[in-house]
């Protein structure tokens, strides 16, 4: 034998003995044996050689030619017939292997080594689950003799362990679970059996408890793949915080892999963390300044952080590397995003221009598409309602599938122009072409409402089939209901809708309208019990924190809470300008004067034509004694009270607006 000489043998022989002879002496206490413990000794020894020298033909059949010698000497000892069995599987022999261990459950077929060793023969014939090819019938078998082998041996966690991973291949998700909780029984630290049942998990779709038991596994053992994986957790149970967190780890255990930390800015910028998105983003330009997509990620983000100059220089970056369609798009935002309407409209047109062609891909359509969306934005915030209209019919025009919804949009882009008599002609064609479609049906019925023709409103949607069971209907027939104070009606038709919602947030709902209801017949308590009822199941419900705050401030009354309410309220949504007219509101009344005009200021930066909010900062220019301002502020006030909406339109208010108007022009002379 190369390499070996017979001494040398021998003495590893000696060595292998000692090793073995607890075991072998259970099954052979003769010295008649001693010759079949020699050839036992010397199989295992070769088998070894075997392994050691990727299964060397001379040491496979050495050891083969031992096991045969042992086994003829001494046929009764399962030790070795299991050993042979075993070691059949090693080196391949899969058919031999089979027949070994068949032959030993003959002899005894409550034998676990012998299940185990079939178990192992079958799951080597199983194929590749992650390719999707799997020998079904080898992976039945192989499941039935793994659960017969932990049905033996309760201890044999391996085999506990194969089972739970063959039944997720075979999708037995409660067999799998059940074996590896019986292994975390045994030992609560086992990383195999705490990732796979975080895998049984995530496969059920339970990802908070998935996360949950893969965070235990990553405590015991912060390996990059099981971090990695444990954030990707995370991130499909939208627990972005808690996955930032854990990305954050795995960018330091990957050395900064770039993958690893373009996950980490995402979720730390889903997660509102801005600040440590921006660093990670620019970060990741550092290392690839080419890169126009990281570039232009940075922008949006400096942009929505209002960061205007920094977002225009990322931009400008980005124009370097390619000065394509997605810059130039980008660039019409940022411009809209400043306020700069006018040039917004005049950088999405020329991009709408450049990129006309005779035929559009899918792709470019539906690019096309947006175009003509966000100029119809544009147009809409400079106030040119009827050219939104024409950006809206190209939309049409290139999808006649979306007609209806470009129809609903027309009118409600006229509505916010103010231009009110080709609205209702909008509207009449729409309903003309699509009078089948519901939500041109709602869009027409509310604009009969804005125009002060409630009982047309509501007759045209009572009409509906179904109507009086429809609670999509009944919640558009509710606030035309509100508009016109028929407030007796209302409430019927609120509870109606109410017996009709199947769930809470669906009640919650109606329980907001309802105080709405309340709050505009001055009924303050109806309206907090219903206000507070909405945040008792929601408590992260903005709108009500809002109406609650304002209902207070308007009365002068519990301010301190009225700040608290709405403060959050903006937490939630920070550009609110509702929100930020009612917090201006309550330190009007608190005498913080300075900060109420800069929060009516900012807010009427995002609605310029609301009477009630120009009737507001004159409020309290006059308390500041800006006489001239707050008239400035009355007089915008007055008129825009006069072009609203019919239906919106309160003489009452108006009244009391002019009054004020009035005093104030002759305090000022």
């Amino acid at each position: 034998m190369t390499g070996y000489s017979r001494a040398a043998l021998l003495s590893a022989g000696l060595v292998c003995f000692s090793a073995i002879s607890p075991a072998f002496a259970q099954a052979t206490d003769s010295t008649d044996h001693a010759s079949a413990y020699y050839n036992f000794a010397m199989a295992h020894l070769y088998g070894e050689m075997a392994g050691s020298y990727g299964n060397r033909g001379e040491y496979v059949n050495k050891a083969i030619e031992f096991y045969r010698q042992a086994i003829k000497i001494d046929p009764t000892s399962s030790i070795i017939q299991e050993e042979l069995t075993d070691f059949y599987v090693q080196t391949g022999q899969l058919e031999k292997a089979l027949q070994e261990a068949e032959a030993l459950l003959k002899v005894n077929p409550n034998s676990a080594t012998a299940h185990k060793i079939l178990a192992r023969i079958y799951s080597r014939q199983i194929g590749d689950p992650d390719q999707g090819k799997v020998d079904q019938t080898m992976l039945k078998n192989a499941i039935e003799q793994y659960r017969k082998v932990t049905e033996l041996n309760a201890k044999d966690q391996e085999s506990f362990s194969m089972l739970a991973r063959l039944s997720r291949v075979n999708h037995d998700d409660a067999t799998a679970e059940k074996a590896y909780k019986h292994v975390l029984e045994q030992d609560p630290d086992d990383e195999d059996a705490l990732n796979g049942l975080a895998m049984v998990f995530a496969d059920r779709g339970d990802m908070t408890a998935a996360s949950d038991m893969l965070k235990k596994a990553v405590e015991k053992n912060p390996e990059p793949r099981n971090v990695v994986m444990l954030a990707q957790f995370y991130d499909q149970a939208k627990d972005y915080a808690n996955g930032a967190d854990t990305w954050q780890k795995a960018v330091k255990l990957t050395n900064g892999n770039a993958k690893v930390l373009r996950a980490y800015a995402a979720d730390c910028y889903a997660a509102g963390r801005f600040d440590d998105a921006l660093k990670a983003l620019q970060e990741l330009a550092i290392g690839d300044p080419k890169d126009e997509k990281l570039q232009m990620q940075i922008a949006e983000l400096l942009r929505n952080r209002h960061d205007y100059d920094g977002a225009a220089a990322a931009l400008a970056k980005a124009k370097g590397i390619s000065n394509g369609p997605t810059v130039r798009f980008a660039e019409a935002e940022l411009l809209n995003t400043q306020g700069k309407s006018a040039e917004a409209i005049a950088a999405m047109q020329s991009l709408l221009n450049d990129t006309k062609k005779d035929k559009f891909t899918d792709e470019e359509k539906g690019n096309r598409i947006e175009m003509f969306d966000r100029l119809a934005n544009y147009q809409l915030k400079a106030g040119k309602g009827s050219d939104a209209v024409a950006s809206y019919h190209q939309i049409a025009d290139m999808d006649a599938a979306l007609g209806s919804r470009v129809a609903v949009q027309s009118v409600e882009a006229l509505k916010g122009a103010k231009e009110y008599k080709l609205a209702r002609q909008e509207a009449d064609a729409a309903l003309k072409k699509y009078p089948n479609e519901r939500p041109v049906i709602f869009v027409h019925a509310l604009l009969l409402s804005d125009l002060g023709q409630p009982d047309a409103a509501v007759k045209e949607l009572q009409a509906l089939p179904g109507a009086a069971k429809d609670r999509d209907v009944l919640l558009v027939i509710a606030p035309i209901q509100d508009k016109a104070k028929r407030f007796d009606e209302e409430k019927k038709t609120l509870e109606l809708a109410e017996s009709l919602s199947k769930n809470a947030q669906e009640k919650q709902a109606i329980e907001f309208m309802r105080g709405a209801m309340y709050e505009r017949q001055k009924n303050f308590d109806g309206a907090e019990k219903s206000f507070r009822a909405v945040l008792e199941g929601d408590a992260n419900n903005a709108g009500a924190m809002n109406y609650l705050g304002y209902m207070f401030a308007d009365r002068g009354v519990r301010l301190d809470e009225a700040k608290q309410l709405i403060s959050k309220a903006l937490d939630l949504d920070p550009d609110n300008p509702a929100y930020l007219d009612s917090l201006a509101w309550v330190h009007y009344r608190q005498d913080q004067l300075d900060q109420a005009v800069g929060e009516l200021t900012k807010a009427m930066d995002k609605i310029s034509d609301d009477p009630t909010m120009h009737d507001h900062l004159g409020d309290i220019y006059l308390k500041q004694g800006k006489y001239k301002e707050a008239i400035q502020q009355w007089e915008l006030s007055v008129a825009e009270w006069k072009v609203a909406a019919p239906g919106d339109q309160d003489a009452a208010e108006l009244g009391k607006v002019n009054k004020k108007l009035e005093a104030a022009r002759a305090k000022a002379k």
